[in-house]
């Protein structure tokens, strides 16, 4: 027989229960906001680098390209670490990580050594980000309190890159390049003081890590990262360009075959069962060639084209942010208490296609409130609306002790997404430039083929979730290797 007693103890335990979720988010999406940060704040001090340490060119672009190339390549591997050793532990491991990664680069004093502590950055950011998420996901039971949650982290994804634009242009100007950097260890410090009233799982009992999965993945994304960002700088038909991208489709290929015939996978392939799931990942490749396309060559027309100082151009973009800022925080997550979130994720890219279309309409003679403005606001609604959606559609249904992977899966298709499609789109870019002599002509190119690419990746969602797959198919895909549905997933499944 129950006591009187226990109800009022659960009972005091729900809103006990909702203000530690609350303190974790809040530390959680701190988190996940230097990250993006760290992406965009050292853009600005580039040149100031390679003034000061007397940089060579072929090794500037390294602070960036070798950020992305650990971050990327190790998401993955730092996301199925979450589940197997502990969320918070990794996520507290990689924190002190980036803190000294970042304090050695504050202080470098060579190009080399600020490269590799940039390389040490960028490993440690794969631990924090899947093992953030993941912390997320599990501190808030799927449905409205896991989808407000995924809309505030979306909406601190955002305001963290634009953050880092303007930041890095005051802190490079009135205190020097070492100061982008020197920002982080605070910051950190503050972090870990509090990342103890985070929820400390215990490490998942019986499960080790697929070593060889989780080196050739990492092998894969390391060589296709890096074959494409020399192919850019390079050429895509120099050998070394060449050479990575088929040693990445190779381990690729091994790696699918790898995982098909191991008892413990590291990424289980049964992950992609459900057709929503699928067709998320698939758009957010996709959605990510997008996002970085279009702020690499709107900030490029603005400085060559309208003549924006970097402080300007960082300016510029603050109303996009605070269009994903608001879509995502309030719109979407009411949206999806209704909604599918398949269908708000075919909105959110109709509005991202359209915000491309417009901003493909750029000439010599254009203004920011005649074109770009309405290409921004137009191109962040539907960043605010697909990225909650799709971040959702990708994190619900999957087992608890599977999170961490799922966090990292949403983050490495963006950074995949991301990879492939700046290199597409600055070669074609560039190669209309060449071809008519005009910067403004190789804009508007990038601008259309970002638009045919938003365009399929929703012809892509519509084929996957179709509702003529039939209810019964769609459950028997999700069921191949995952629980039950959930309410949520009955929800996701909508159509």
């Amino acid at each position: 027989m129950r006591r009187p007693g226990n109800k009022a103890a659960a009972a005091d335990a729900v809103p006990a229960a909702a203000a530690t979720a609350g303190r974790g988010m809040v530390l959680i999406c701190a988190a996940q906001f230097v990250l993006q940060l760290d992406f965009s704040i050292v853009n600005v001090a580039l040149p100031t680098i390679q003034s000061q340490l007397r940089m060579p060119a072929a090794q500037l672009q390294w602070i960036v390209t070798g950020y992305a190339l650990t971050f990327g390549s190790l998401l993955l591997a730092g996301g199925r670490l979450a589940d197997l050793l502990g969320r918070r532990r990794l996520l507290v491991a990689g924190l002190i990580a980036f803190g000294v990664a970042s304090l050695v680069s504050g202080l470098a004093q060579w190009p080399l050594m600020l490269i590799a502590a940039r390389l040490a950055q960028g490993a440690a950011g794969a631990m924090v980000s899947p093992a953030a998420l993941s912390l997320l996901t599990t501190m808030n039971p799927e449905g409205p309190a896991r989808t407000r949650a995924l809309s505030i982290w979306q909406a601190t994804t955002a305001a963290g890159a634009t953050a880092g634009i303007i930041a890095g242009g005051l802190l490079t100007q009135y205190l020097g390049w070492r100061a982008v950097f020197l920002v982080n260890p605070p910051i950190i410090a503050v972090m870990l003081a509090f990342a103890r009233r985070l929820p400390a799982a215990a490490p998942a009992k019986g499960s080790r890590l697929d070593y060889r999965g989780a080196a050739l993945i990492t092998a894969a994304l390391a060589s296709l990262i890096f074959g494409l960002s020399y192919g850019q700088q390079h050429g895509f038909g120099s050998p070394a360009a060449v050479a990575a991208i088929c040693v990445a489709l190779a381990l690729g290929l091994i790696f699918i075959y790898a995982e098909r015939t191991t008892a413990a996978p590291m990424l289980p392939l049964a992950i992609f069962s459900a057709p929503q799931r699928r067709a998320a990942v698939l758009a957010m490749l996709m959605i990510g060639a997008v996002l970085a396309g279009y702020v690499y060559f709107i900030s490029l027309f603005l400085q060559h084209v309208a003549h924006f100082s970097p402080l300007l151009t960082g300016a510029a973009l603050v109303p996009s942010t605070l269009t994903v800022v608001t879509m995502s925080t309030v719109g979407t997550r009411r949206l999806l208490a209704r909604l599918p979130a398949w269908q708000l994720l075919l909105a959110g890219l109709a509005c991202l296609v359209g915000g491309q279309l417009v901003l493909a309409q750029v000439s010599p003679t254009a203004t920011y409130p005649e074109v770009v403005l309405p290409g921004l606001i137009l191109t962040s609604l539907g960043i605010g609306l697909a990225l909650p959606a799709a971040s959702v559609a990708i994190t619900s249904g999957v087992r608890r002790e599977d999170q961490g992977l799922a966090g990292a899966l949403f983050t490495t298709s963006q950074q995949a997404g991301a990879a492939v499609g700046l290199a597409v789109l600055a070669t074609a870019a560039a190669a209309r430039t060449v071809q008519t002599g005009s910067l403004v002509a190789g804009y508007r190119l990038s601008f259309l083929i970002a638009a045919g690419i938003g365009l399929i990746a929703g012809v892509i969602v519509t084929v996957q979730v179709h509702p003529r797959r039939g209810r019964h198919a769609r459950l028997h895909d999700a069921g191949q290797g995952e629980p039950p549905l959930t309410l949520a997933d009955a929800q996701l499944r909508r159509c």
